[in-house]
């Protein structure tokens, strides 16, 4: 501890003598050079000046990346309290992390994280007790960018396929085996893209891939989806297509259910919406049975008890419901309710037996548990107001897990017994962090249209209302996601040194429903943005903060979100942090998976009405000359293959060219980095200390505020 301060005290005493540049007069960006390039929609010229960023494996593209990077790097690194800020991460994340246990034939497993490993370590334990190392993904690679992406057991615990992840790309390679020898049992399989592993029996496996697309892997178009089976001791191109060969749909998935009896399939378009079958595994060369041929509904089976299957849906239900059919007739006239709809969103899963249905109210957790007759057996008593996640597991287990969480309690495991329901703490981690020193509260602020949106704000108990304080505003709004409360070191750090963390939850999520969701879609996306600019408003009229110590931070659809709230209200915040954003709403379908999203964004070629609206709050095509642009840190990897890295070059190359401030715009291109599942902890820490060091700099703070260092 000493030490750490005394680092700090060294650091932040050379305050005048490192600074990073404070203007963009002082910094000279790299030359980005424009093409001409106009493409025409419903008679409308567009230019594209930056079409070329879109190659990524062109030698110029290359080359711009390596310059944005070093221009970056060097200003981050004159910041003077970078270091005292990473130090003092690196000493909150450092304290062991333990998974919930599964049972997979003789052994029990969990993950391990020592603290700062940079993939937590797959152990097992035999029946009596003896511990071993079964999978570190620490040595997939030497700079960690190698991580497990999926893990799946046959029927009797004695084989497994696991699935590995390169440079945190979508496209996977998954190794068959021995569990009980470890020893690989056969050719890698690969080329595996948005899909799991699911077993029938211990002989082979279903999993589902698109053909390699021609030209770049990493931003090349992927939209037929197929099913395949794998039988173990086959080559991988003899695995047969089950489904996906008539006609083009993007995601395709198959699993099969815990009795293998049936074989599930569930096929898609977009990311709302599915058709759903399944097929008799128990007789041969059975047919696929059609339970839903359309997109209208979002539709799992989630259970079975012999040929009585249990549905989720969302069918006359936009809160989603649970729904019993047979087999024999599974389509939706014959369909009952099982747990019906409530006002409350509807997240299901079972275990033990029982089914747990868990509730968001106002986003936080209320869990419930039934049995297979649909009668209440009771509310489950949560440790509080939070995130409840888990009550999942095979039929004959004694014991579930479920994790707790909230923004001040970090992630603690509780093993719960369904016949008594009692829970019982099972791993509580060591955080050098007092909750009880912080408040976290729940308000509701009126949008732009009156609507009322949630938000929680949580602080230090002894904050100011003066309108200085460090505020990070984040948010996403989009896919029918909901943005819960859960622990985060980062977010500690953020608030020890005097910062306030706002997170709202938009519309375009999922807290409220299909509703919710399909009011922040296509031609009503700019509720999304209003919710977010209304947010904004209310910290600062309550003063939380004012324009001048106000970030607003979001990533993926949440960069969406940022880069249309920055370039519609760049008077509203000093610090913008779009994150693997989709930014170019114009072309974000023509890349990879992307046409997967036009349930929520609806597309620039499908009428002249939408291209007209989506070009209105694009990103890349609304920045403008003459405008005074928040400091400004694009981020993003540059194997992103799911939002492909174009888009933040591309805006931030607009910004570079148009910033008229004295605000920075800068970018931060993660090498050998997807969109972000599987990125080490290293990674991890750096990236989040360089978004906040460069967010409290550029909001004039020239030493740190009275925070632990």
């Amino acid at each position: 501890m000493k030490n750490i301060v005394t680092a700090t005290a060294v650091i932040c005493s050379l305050t005048m003598n490192a600074q990073a540049p404070k203007t963009t007069g002082e910094i000279k960006y790299p030359e980005t050079k424009k093409i001409e390039h106009t493409d025409t929609y419903f008679g409308t010229k567009v230019n594209d000046p930056y079409r070329w960023l879109e190659d990524d494996r062109s030698v110029e593209t290359g080359a711009w990346v390596k310059a944005q990077n070093s221009l970056t790097y060097d200003y981050l690194k004159r910041i003077p309290y970078r270091d005292a800020i990473k130090a003092r991460m690196e000493k909150l994340w450092n304290y062991e992390k333990i998974s919930a246990p599964f049972k997979e034939g003789k052994f029990t497993y969990y993950y391990k994280n020592n603290g700062l490993q940079n993939q937590s370590v797959l152990y097992r334990k035999d029946a009596k007790g003896k511990e071993e190392i079964f999978l570190d993904p620490n040595t997939f690679s030497k700079d960690g960018t190698t991580s497990l992406g999926g893990l799946d057991f046959s029927k009797d615990g004695s084989k497994v396929a696991y699935a590995i992840s390169e440079g945190g790309s979508d496209w996977r390679k998954v190794i068959i085996m021995d569990a009980i020898s470890r020893k690989v049992l056969e050719d890698t399989i690969v080329d595996v893209k948005f899909s799991g592993v699911s077993w029938k029996g211990n002989e082979g496996f279903y999993y589902s891939s698109y053909d390699k697309p021609n030209g770049s892997e990493l931003s090349a178009k992927t939209d037929q989806h197929k099913l395949y089976y794998h039988k173990l001791g086959t080559a991988q191109k003899d695995d047969k297509v089950i489904f996906g060969l008539d006609q083009k749909r993007r995601y395709v998935g198959g699993s099969v259910t815990e009795d293998d009896r049936y074989l599930v399939i569930t096929a898609a378009n977009s990311t709302y919406g599915n058709e759903l079958y399944i097929k008799d595994l128990t007789k041969e060369n059975s047919p696929i049975i059609t339970i839903l041929d359309n997109f209208n509904t979002s539709s799992y089976i989630i259970e079975n008890e012999g040929s009585k299957l249990f549905i989720m849906t969302d069918y006359k239900a936009p809160n989603k419901k649970i729904v019993t059919a047979d087999f024999s007739n599974p389509k939706p006239e014959n369909w009952k309710d099982f747990i019906a709809e409530t006002e409350n969103v509807l997240s299901p899963s079972t275990g033990s037996g029982y089914f747990f249905a868990n509730y968001m109210k106002d986003a936080v957790s209320v869990v419930k548990q039934y049995d297979y007759n649909g009668k209440l057996v009771r509310e489950i008593t949560l440790p509080g107001l939070g995130t409840a996640t888990g009550f999942g597991g095979k039929k004959e287990e004694k014991v579930l897990y479920y994790s707790f969480t909230n923004y001040i309690t970090p992630g603690t495991t509780y093993a719960f017994e369904p016949k008594a329901g009692n829970s019982s703490v099972y791993e509580k981690p060591k955080v050098d962090f007092k909750g009880e020193n912080y408040v976290s509260k729940q308000i509701f602020y009126t949008s732009k249209d009156g609507t009322k949106i949630p938000m929680i704000i949580t602080y230090k108990k002894d904050l100011k209302l003066d309108g200085k304080n460090p505020t990070m505003l984040y948010g996403y709004g989009g896919f029918n996601v909901s943005l819960t409360p859960s622990f985060s070191i980062a977010n500690v750090v953020w608030m020890e040194n005097g910062g306030v963390l706002a997170v709202p939850n938009l519309r375009g999520g999922g807290e409220y429903g299909k509703k919710w969701h399909d009011a922040g879609t296509k031609m009503q996306k700019q509720n999304v943005f209003d919710d977010f600019i209304a947010a904004a408003e209310y910290l600062i009229k309550e003063k939380y903060t004012s324009s001048d110590y106000l970030a607003i931070k979001g990533g993926s659809n949440g960069g969406l979100l940022v880069g249309a709230t920055m370039t519609q209200r760049p008077d509203l915040m000093k610090v913008a942090l779009p994150i693997v954003g989709v930014l170019d709403m114009l072309r974000y379908h023509t890349f990879t998976a992307g046409a997967g999203w036009a349930y929520d964004y609806g597309t620039s070629e499908e009428s002249k009405e939408m291209f007209e609206y989506i070009k209105a709050y694009s990103p890349v095509h609304n920045v403008k000359k003459g405008t005074e642009y928040p400091a400004t840190m694009v981020m993003t990897g540059d194997h992103d293959d799911r939002v492909v890295p174009a888009h933040s070059f591309k805006f931030a190359a607009e910004l570079q060219d148009k910033q008229t401030g004295n605000n920075p715009t800068l970018i931060r291109i993660d090498i050998n980095a997807g969109h972000g599942a599987g990125k080490s902890v290293a990674a991890t820490i750096q990236e989040n200390v360089d978004m906040q060091v460069f967010t409290l700099f550029n909001m004039g703070i020239m030493t740190l505020p009275n925070g632990k260092m």
